[in-house]
């Protein structure tokens, strides 16, 4: 089965930038849709975006579109988050998750593989 792991988190004021990797190992990542998610309150992991396994459909949760970006590189076996103009409120912890297929993007009980997560703190 995929094993993924993230890095990329940490500590940047409002108004930045940081990449999220998520770099799998075991079957190539190229088979499987990826989501990213964090958590939110009183909820399941809030949905922040997605990419098909080729890359040709993404899909964006409202409050990061025209801020976020998602990309893979199948050759690398990593997909990326490039975050801009970064607020507090998206201070959370970052999940990636994977599954070979998915038909609601938005809802994290469809994903079977998750990563560990990465922080990202957002200052004021």
């Amino acid at each position: 089965q995929v094993q993924l792991v993230e890095s990329g988190g940490g500590l940047v004021q409002a108004g930045g930038s940081l990449r999220l990797s998520c770099t799998a190992s075991g079957p190539p990542l190229r088979n499987y849709d990826v989501g990213w998610f964090r958590p939110a309150p009183g909820k399941e992991r809030e949905f922040v975006a997605v990419t098909s396994t080729s890359g040709s459909n993404k899909y964006y949760a409202e409050f990061v579109k025209g801020r976020f970006t998602i990309s893979r590189d199948n050759v690398k076996n990593t997909v990326y988050l490039q975050m801009n103009s970064l607020k507090p409120e998206d201070t959370a912890v970052y999940y990636c998750a994977a599954d070979p297929y998915i038909t609601k993007y938005y809802i994290s009980s469809t994903y079977q593989y998750w990563g560990q997560g990465t922080q990202v703190t957002v200052s004021s």
